[in-house]
């Protein structure tokens, strides 16, 4: 019988890795290492940032901005129904 020439690592038992795999695990490497540096970076600059004081209540969220055109003054919806109505619109 004649031995097929195959790719030198396939004689050894190991098989091929399609090209698609080796560029997707390059990529879980470079994520993993460059995670690893993030967090030390941020480690590092934690102690360095003052802590912020607790005043032990809940802090108050920030008022949503008013929707509709900036600088048009926001009338009541009665108002604006009112409009609508002697515009001739029904409601």
């Amino acid at each position: 019988m004649f031995m097929i020439d195959r790719p030198k690592d396939r004689q050894d038992g190991n098989k091929a890795v399609p090209n698609y795999e080796r560029e997707a695990q390059a990529l879980r490497e470079k994520t993993e290492r460059l995670r690893a540096l993030r967090l030390a970076r941020d480690g590092a600059e934690q102690p360095a940032a003052p802590a912020k004081a607790s005043t032990g209540g809940k802090a108050k969220a920030a008022k949503a901005p008013a929707r509709g055109k900036p600088g048009k003054s926001s009338a009541t919806l009665s108002d604006w129904l009112k409009s609508q109505q002697d515009q001739g619109r029904r409601s």
